[in-house]
């Protein structure tokens, strides 16, 4: 995992500390709704934060696989070879079991459009799948 220091901005762009934002997320608090979850998994790909990511993707996400091992790999040399500019929301429909956030994710390959789809499943947010325009 990439050292991301507690002290800078959170990549998220909550304005709060790393350590006071997302970074609670990373070290076991459940995220209360699909947004601070989508804007968690952001940082923590910024963070290099592979397990995070791992650990907060739905079985039916396209990418899941039980091949922990290659899938982090993939995850690592992703975070690795991009930097991420800027995180901005959009709109967030939120949903008792089912949510939605739309954002824009500026990385150094280009910018990032995506509405992505969240379900709860045993009282745990996890991210399922995304529409990239």
């Amino acid at each position: 995992m990439a050292k991301v220091s507690p002290n800078i901005p959170c990549p998220c762009g909550s304005q709060k500390k790393y350590k006071k934002c997302c970074a609670v997320y990373h070290k076991g608090a459940l995220a209360p709704d699909a947004l601070s979850l989508m804007k968690s998994r952001y940082s923590a790909y910024a963070a290099g934060n592979a397990d995070y990511i791992i650990k907060t993707t739905h079985p039916d996400n396209p990418d899941y696989t039980t091949d922990r091992t290659s899938w982090k790999k993939e995850i690592d040399l992703f975070s690795k070879h991009t930097e991420f500019l800027g995180l901005k929301i959009l709109e967030f429909i939120d949903g008792e079991e089912e949510a939605y956030v739309t954002f824009e994710a500026l990385l150094s390959s280009g910018m990032l459009h995506e509405k992505s789809r969240f379900l709860k499943s045993g009282g745990v947010w996890l991210y399922v799948d995304g529409v990239i325009s």
